[in-house]
């Protein structure tokens, strides 16, 4: 059985109303973003099956897979990037845990972002 995404390219487009991803790539995009959530909700929704959780839980996992392949895509040069930081001139750059990037597991996610996902109670490492 093949690993499918928590999203289809149809929902991004049609009722996320995404457009930041191109369609050639969004296939990749949210399955790459889905993988992250797997590996933040320390593949809860793998065990215990997308369609066995609430409602509540799947829209939230649907939006946030949106919103991280829109991450992803958009700063893909500085995710891959092997710098933390740089300074060139005087002016400096860093990617990292910041006020408003989460890293955790090799994910780079939107705190904002990783606060929905945390609404979803997978998240928690003491969760079972």
């Amino acid at each position: 059985m093949s690993y499918k995404s928590y999203v289809t390219p149809e929902y991004y487009l049609d009722q996320y109303e995404g457009d930041i991803v191109p369609e050639e790539e969004l296939a990749k995009a949210l399955k790459q973003a889905s993988r992250h959530i797997d590996s933040l909700t320390y593949n809860r929704i793998v065990g215990r099956g997308f369609s066995s959780l609430a409602e509540f839980q799947q829209e939230v996992i649907r939006e946030v897979v949106c919103m991280q392949a829109d991450f992803e895509y958009e700063n893909a040069d500085e995710i891959s990037s092997v710098l933390s930081s740089y300074s060139i001139n005087g002016v400096s750059a860093q990617f990292g845990s910041s006020w408003n990037v989460f890293t955790d597991k090799g994910v780079a996610m939107k705190r904002d972002v990783y606060t929905l996902l945390s609404q979803t109670g997978l998240c928690c490492r003491l969760a079972r």
